[in-house]
């Protein structure tokens, strides 16, 4: 029973389509479980001051995380390990000892580094704290340090899991590492507070890593320390992670410029940004992550073989399923995000207020749910033809104009006394004196559109075009159904809100329950009758059951596909 338990859970799979449905999967009782974390963190803080400094704890180990990526990103470390595997499989093995080295001497130095330096940066992340209240994100920092040392090990290890397809073992690793973190809230915090919480952190983190070792150890691969051997490959790694780690850490100036600026906004912005901004992370992840994270291996290995034409059917395919659940997953978060927030968040010490102001960044993030989902495909393809700095580049005008827009934006929302009144006025806010706040996610949506556009049109510059009659179909299928959809869920939100008693935790969640089933069976439904090309691909493969054909045991393969 173990050793099928083992079987299962370290096997093999092949198809991009397969591969995105276990993530997806995974990602989905990862999300139920980082939701049921934010539940218990607004239950016991709601949107306050305190909560605040936890966020912005996080800030300066996110960054040694990111650096990090520089000797872990997988999308460096995949292809040249299908490279080297193909022709020696020692020569595998030695390419991630020394990479794993590096990385481990490199991180450790910088966490030395930034646990003394961390006074003198923490005042930059967070400029609307007092003394007192840098001081104590000071502490919780300085123990959040041991995290970037575990996640970025185990994003390396993930690497080797990822390049063998062992889709489902790489899958259960955020579950641990959110379980960690909900140790920490219901054990650690009555005894040592706030600190108690990010202990859980870094204990989610060392799960994440530990989960997948007796994997990694199967395939023949050794986590010993050594001297690293600075060899060819190793160089290459570093240079095709170099515009990643750029990328990424663009991302982290662009979110620590927007914590700053929340951290002058008002007791509880900034949990509120980051509630709302974990929330939309449940369709990103399901969505966009789980298709960019399966679909990237079979890219690479299509261009490598001088496939252009492979790795276009490829792309397309999953850019179609991307906008294929997008678009519903966008409409059903406009239309239900009060629903979603009060049943999810809604307890304790979380208000009333709290909701209408979580509620209202819920639905300028979800514009951006599409965008930022293709966004990690875009970006995974560019990597896997090699073309690693032109999505830096487009990154760095998005980053500019996203913080530029911010910035503006507040500005007029603070001078501009009509511009103040229409934006909470249409975001039905006008009482609360903290929305200031809803200015942050409209910067990050309008942001992630630019790099979008950017992205779209570089990629038919350099591959050709790809959006040919399935995409169209796909576009117009996927956004009729949406349009049906979110029609079907706001009306019957307003029928059942004449049958359950919304003042009640059960009456809300049966209401929003409720109209998002009819919602989503009456975009089926268009889908059905349309004869959808997307809704058909994922029947047949639901119809596969994948999931009992891999449960046969089989040896592990000596070589890659």
């Amino acid at each position: 029973m173990v050793y099928n338990f083992f079987s299962f859970f370290g096997s093999e799979l092949k198809s991009v389509t397969q591969g995105a449905f276990v993530l997806a999967a995974a990602g989905i009782l990862a999300d139920l479980l980082s939701l049921f974390r934010d539940r218990l963190l607004a239950s016991e803080f709601g949107a306050s001051r305190t909560l605040d400094l936890y966020y912005v704890a996080f800030r300066i180990p996110d960054f040694i995380y990111t650096f990090s990526l520089f000797f872990a990103a997988s999308t460096a470390v995949i292809p040249i390990l299908l490279e080297k595997f193909s022709e020696d499989r020692k020569g595998a093995e030695d390419f991630f000892g020394n990479i794993f080295s590096l990385f481990g001497l490199v991180t450790v130095l910088l966490v030395v580094l930034a646990y003394f330096l961390m006074p003198f940066l923490v005042p930059y992340f967070a400029p609307g704290f007092s003394a007192e209240e840098q001081g104590r994100v000071i502490l919780l920092s300085r123990i959040l340090l041991l995290s970037p040392l575990f996640l970025g090990l185990s994003n390396l290890v993930s690497s080797v899991i990822q390049s063998f397809r062992r889709f489902y073992i790489y899958a259960l690793s955020p579950l641990f590492y959110n379980l960690g973190i909900i140790i920490g809230i219901i054990f650690f915090l009555p005894r040592w507070g706030l600190s108690g919480i990010v202990w859980g952190v870094v204990f989610g983190a060392f799960l994440h890593l530990v989960i997948q070792l007796p994997t990694v150890f199967s395939l023949g691969f050794s986590l010993r320390p050594r001297l690293p051997k600075i060899s060819p490959e190793l160089i290459r790694s570093l240079k095709l992670s170099l515009p990643r780690t750029l990328g990424l850490s663009l991302n982290q100036l662009v979110l620590s410029a927007v914590t700053a600026l929340g951290s002058t906004l008002g007791a509880g912005a900034v949990a509120v940004f980051n509630f709302a901004t974990n929330l939309q992370s449940v369709p990103l992840s399901v969505i966009g992550l789980s298709y960019a994270v399966s679909a990237f291996p079979t890219l690479a290995a299509s261009y490598a073989k001088n496939g252009r034409s492979e790795f276009l059917e490829h792309f397309s395919l999953a850019f179609r399923h991307i906008v294929f659940w997008s678009l519903p997953a966008t409409v059903l978060f406009i239309v239900l995000r009060a629903q979603i927030v009060r049943v999810i968040l809604g307890a304790g010490a979380f208000t009333w207020a709290d909701t209408r102001l979580t509620a209202a960044a819920l639905f300028l993030f979800s514009f951006s749910i599409l965008s930022q989902s293709l966004i990690m495909l875009f970006i995974r393809a560019f990597y896997a033809a090699g073309h690693t700095f032109l999505p830096v580049g487009l990154n760095l005008i998005s980053s500019a104009a996203t913080v530029a827009s911010a910035w503006w934006f507040l500005g007029l929302f603070q001078t501009s006394a009509a511009f103040h009144s229409w934006f909470l006025r249409t975001l039905r806010v006008g009482d609360i004196a903290e929305s200031g706040v809803l200015i942050l996610p409209l910067a990050i949506s309008l942001g992630s559109l630019v790099n979008l556009i950017l992205l779209l049109w570089y990629f038919k510059k350099n591959f050709g075009r790809f959006d040919g009659e399935a995409i169209k179909y796909s576009w117009r299928d996927s956004f009729l159904a949406s349009f049906i959809l979110g029609l079907a869920a706001y009306y019957s939100l307003k029928f059942f809100a004449l049958i359950f008693d919304l003042d009640t935790f059960l009456g809300i969640f049966l209401q929003g329950f409720s109209a998002g089933i009819l919602g989503i069976f009456a975009g089926a439904l268009v889908l059905f009758f349309l004869k959808n090309q997307e809704f058909k691909e994922f029947a047949e493969a639901f119809r596969e059951k994948f999931w009992k054909k891999i449960f046969v045991l089989f040896s592990e393969p000596e070589k890659l596909p």
